[in-house]
């Protein structure tokens, strides 16, 4: 027979007695089989339940691009069963740089759990760093020597290392290499736009060509940071700057002059139209190439981006990169762009985080991100690697670009600069207030700490 019993020492134990019958062989053994079978069952349940509540969901804010994700996907199987990175997308096309920035801010001032690593707008790092898990101890040297100079100078506050590069950026301008047969030896002047051309050439070179009715050159010119950016990299190819000492200074001849090359290519120059202030840089993208511009200021990121709307194929076929113009006689500039990744100091999961933003500054993990999506790698390793590098002619030109760029101020208040800046920039721009009002009003209102709505 078989029973359950008691035993004082073990307590409950099956208790199988084979009496004289087969049957209780047979049924004991079918029960036997069974028993078995559901420990196996409920062991396994048990198993992968437990193993759920050991993984550590690493919860990872970005813009998620198809190589975002793909890196993720690696990571998740490598580590499978103990760290997963959960992405949280905040897609560029929907969210505005800005809008990230404000639900970012929010989250983390509330101490949110919610969020282990997030990105940032390199020049928002000293504005993030007081929500950001110091690094120092996990990117000692030798790890940081591996990043490129350009980006690395983004990654400190306070003499703290508080961010991690996952690309950069650099303002470039883009133009159509069938339209420049509209104007006077097109070959002389693709060579001088490669060399970087001045902009006393193309104003020289526009106002020959009046007949030329289409759009120019195009830059974005919306209350927002990319107007600031087209300021601050002209600004500093004179070696000049917005400070002076301990405040700001706007009011002086460089930054008048800078200011009012902006103004004079959307008014009596006729660069652009003046429907240029309601354009940010996918705006000025898609107006530009609906509309036959000659050239126009952007990232390298409008390839990435796959603009298309209904845009002929030739257009892009005719795409080409070049460096910004610059004035006679200064040096040549772009200002830098990209996002850096920080880990929460509110996270409970920081060693797993920690973790996958070392995955992603691998070198064969940056070579994925530009091959999928044309993100600039920031890992020295990359350049170094000639068989990758002969592979893509524009990671060469891109590494030339970076060569001399520039970084815009990195100051804890630089978002409050910039509202300010781009408001009165785009007023003069719309010839609402003069130049050099719009830059003493700027200003007095940055040093006064004025907050600007928008």
């Amino acid at each position: 027979m078989i029973s359950l019993t008691r035993d004082k020492r073990q307590g409950i134990k099956l208790d199988i007695s084979f009496r004289n019958s087969w049957k209780f062989y047979f049924f004991g053994g079918l029960l036997a089989f069974v028993i078995l079978g559901l420990i196996i069952y409920l062991f396994d349940i048990y198993s992968i339940k437990s193993q759920q509540r050991n993984i550590q969901r690493v919860y990872y804010v970005d813009n998620i691009s198809e190589a975002h994700q793909h890196l993720i996907d690696l990571f998740n199987k490598k580590h499978e069963g103990k760290i997963e990175v959960v992405p949280v997308n905040l897609p560029f096309d929907q969210f505005s740089t800005n809008e990230r920035k404000v639900l970012l801010a929010r989250s983390l001032r509330g101490r949110s759990e919610e969020i282990d690593i997030f990105a940032v707008d390199l020049i928002w790092v000293p504005r993030f760093a007081r929500w950001a898990e110091p690094l120092d101890l996990y990117f000692p040297s030798s790890r940081r020597n591996s990043i490129i100079p350009e980006a690395l100078e983004s990654c400190f506050h306070e003499d703290h290392f508080v961010s991690v590069p996952i690309y950069i950026d650099i303002g470039l301008m883009y133009y159509r290499k069938d339209l420049l047969r509209h104007f006077s030896d097109p070959e002389a002047f693709e060579k001088r736009l490669g060399e970087s051309i001045t902009w006393e050439e193309l104003i020289e070179l526009r106002l020959a060509h009046p007949e030329y009715q289409n759009p120019f050159y195009m830059f974005a010119a919306q209350n927002f940071e990319g107007l600031v950016c087209s300021y601050i990299e002209t600004l500093h190819s004179m070696n000049a700057s917005i400070f002076q000492g301990d405040s700001v200074q706007l009011n002086t001849p460089a930054s008048r002059k800078t200011l009012q090359l902006l103004v004079d290519m959307a008014g009596y120059l006729n660069f652009a139209p003046r429907d240029i202030v309601q354009f940010d840089e996918v705006g000025i993208y898609l107006y530009g190439l609906q509309n036959d511009a000659v050239m126009f200021r952007g990232w390298p990121g409008l390839i990435r981006q796959g603009v298309t709307a209904d845009i002929p194929e030739t257009v892009y076929q005719n795409l080409r990169r070049a460096p910004l113009p610059h004035f006679a006689g200064t040096k040549k500039n772009a200002v830098y762009g990209g996002w850096n990744l920080m880990v929460s100091k509110y996270s409970t999961k920081k060693s797993a985080a920690i973790k996958f933003i070392q995955f992603v500054l691998q070198p064969e993990n940056q070579k994925r991100m530009f091959e999928l999506g044309g993100f600039i790698p920031v890992n020295q390793q990359v350049y170094r690697d000639e068989r990758f590098i002969s592979q893509y002619a524009e990671l060469p030109f891109y590494r030339k670009l970076l060569d001399n760029g520039t970084h815009r101020p990195y100051v804890v208040n630089y978002t409050q600069i910039s509202d300010i800046l781009s408001y009165y920039i785009q007023m003069a721009i719309k010839q609402e207030i003069s130049v050099e009002n719009a830059l003493a009003m700027a200003t007095k209102d940055i040093n006064n700490r004025k907050p600007m709505v928008k």
